[in-house]
């Protein structure tokens, strides 16, 4: 499992010109599940991201997670992720988990971290096309994939 975390000011998804999600101070997740991809991925990765400290304190040292300011999530499924560019200059997507594995991993995930901040978590569309737009706040952007646990 991958994640593309950016610290946001706001960020919005929509669907052919409708937006369908909206937040405000808080973390874009984009998230790549991939074919080997378990529950305990997905635990790991939500006590990971729910307790990075990459917001700002008081006195400007990122020292507060989502948690501490009480930030929202926003995820978005991007199996583009996992692309594989080794061989040519087409990307590969074959190690990306096909929607039969991903949708139920990603349903998982967005519910597991709505339990974890106790609140209700937005998310775009799994499988459509979506427009993401964001302000990054800092810029802060932090990627973590699951397998290899830097």
């Amino acid at each position: 499992m991958r994640a593309v975390i950016q610290r946001v000011s706001k960020a919005t998804v929509a669907i052919e010109n409708n937006k369908v999600a909206q937040i405000n101070h808080g973390l874009l997740i984009l998230l790549g599940i991939e074919n080997q991809d378990t529950d305990e991925d997905i635990n790991w990765l939500v006590a990971k991201i729910s307790k990075l400290r990459i917001f700002t304190d008081d006195d400007g040292e990122m020292n507060c997670s989502v948690i501490d300011t009480n930030g929202d999530i926003l995820i978005v499924s991007q199996f583009t992720l996992h692309a594989s560019t080794k061989k040519g200059n087409r990307p590969s997507f074959i190690k990306a988990a096909k929607p039969d594995v991903a949708i139920p991993l990603y349903e998982l995930f967005v519910n597991t971290f709505e339990k974890e901040l106790g609140k209700p978590i937005s998310t775009g569309e799994f499988g459509a096309m979506m427009e993401v737009s964001l302000v990054n706040d800092g810029p802060v952007t932090i990627v973590i994939d699951t397998k290899n646990k830097e």
